[in-house]
């Protein structure tokens, strides 16, 4: 694969490495390229599926965390992350129209919007925000701890888009690509 960091083979791959594809591939049934990316740094992979851990035991729904994905990973343009996670968000229960709303920051929900754009813009700001996008947050229902685990979520799919745009994963997923819809805003 022609990317400008190594995509690891796993057949050939050993260590810590080896061992955190074979976690992965026991709990995906497949090693994606972003994770065979990872390999390359066995304390980056650890980190980035330690994120992954820590986000999953939050307050948030999976099909939050794959809204806020979506969000995310439109507004830093990585179609290696909108691939995977429209895919992932159909596994939780997301439309076609619910995926690409979500990339715009659009919800039906009132309350997920405000996470979702508040996740926007946190991400296109690089974390810095307003007081009044903090308070329109909070008058949508969410609280100090739901705002730092947005700014985690943020984090944790930073890392993962900024890792593709550098290395330029291969997408191994239906492709998707950012700014491109079907379904616009209201």
């Amino acid at each position: 694969m022609s990317t400008r960091i190594e995509t690891l083979n796993p057949e050939t791959t050993a260590g810590k490495s080896k061992e955190l594809f074979n976690t992965v591939q026991n709990k995906l049934g497949f090693i994606p390229n972003l994770i065979k990316v990872f390999g390359n740094s066995p304390a980056t992979l650890q980190t980035y599926l330690s994120l992954g851990e820590l986000t999953a035991s939050g307050n948030f729904s999976n099909k939050f965390r794959e809204q806020l994905a979506l969000a995310i990973a439109e507004e830093n343009a990585c179609n290696y992350c909108l691939s995977a996670h429209t895919t992932i968000g159909k596994m939780n229960g997301l439309t076609i129209e619910e995926t690409e709303q979500n990339r715009q920051g659009i919800a039906t929900d009132a309350k997920t919007q405000a996470g979702l754009q508040f996740a926007q813009t946190v991400t296109k700001n690089r974390g810095q925000v307003s007081s009044e996008a903090i308070q329109s947050v909070k008058e949508a229902g969410y609280n100090d701890g739901d705002i730092l685990e947005i700014i985690l979520n943020v984090v944790s799919n930073t890392l993962t888009n900024y890792v593709n745009h550098i290395a330029e994963t291969e997408v191994d997923f239906p492709s998707v690509e950012a700014g491109k819809f079907t379904v616009t805003s209201n």
